[in-house]
């Protein structure tokens, strides 16, 4: 395929893609992401992957309380004009008021956003994502990493007057946590799906 018959969105704007046109571009890859500006295509991702997502967000579904928290795996959320990320997993408010139409959430609607750490985007969950999502004012963060076959979540919070993600802790195993709700998640389940 030469650059003349290039989708469109293959010629980005000078000044750089802004959170609305992702709703706007055709034949836009699903799971595409902004970051500063550019478009970022997520590449296929590993079984472990996929299997420690899907447990997390059923697991976090389970444990959060339905009159205060929704979860929802892989939705963007538009964190400034031009940053609109896809996190794995967000809890966010439940009176969030959206519409079964939308494609993003705003970052004020998040309590939580989870990144499972994959090879082609490793740089970004670990460094730039926490940055934005904390820039952000999302109060909590955990960035899931493989180890030897099995997940561990490194749990952040949001700290005043800094702003910054401080640790709260590394689990394995488990996951026992009371904040943004109380949270007992057993990771060797992992196994068995």
């Amino acid at each position: 395929m030469g650059i003349d018959s290039a989708p469109e969105w293959h010629r980005p704007p000078v000044e750089g893609y802004t959170a609305d046109d992702l709703d706007r571009i055709p034949d836009l890859p699903p799971h595409t992401e902004l970051i500063d500006g550019t478009l970022v295509i997520v590449s296929p991702q590993k079984d472990f992957h996929t299997i420690v997502v899907d447990m997390l967000t059923q697991e976090l579904r389970r444990l959060a309380p339905k009159e205060s928290f929704r979860v929802r795996r892989e939705m963007s959320i538009v964190l400034a004009p031009r940053q609109r990320p896809e996190p794995d997993v967000i809890v966010l408010r439940a009176d969030t008021e959206i519409g079964r139409s939308r494609t993003w959430y705003p970052a004020e609607a998040v309590v939580l956003a989870v990144e499972v750490v994959s090879p082609e985007s490793e740089i970004r969950d670990r460094q730039r994502k926490p940055q934005l999502y904390a820039e952000a004012g999302i109060p909590y963060f955990w960035l899931v990493e493989e180890s030897s076959g099995a997940p561990v979540v490194h749990a952040y919070e949001r700290r005043k007057p800094t702003g910054a993600y401080e640790l709260l802790g590394s689990f394995r195993g488990r996951v026992i946590l009371a904040a943004p709700f109380d949270i007992d998640i057993d990771l060797t389940g992992v196994d068995d799906l």
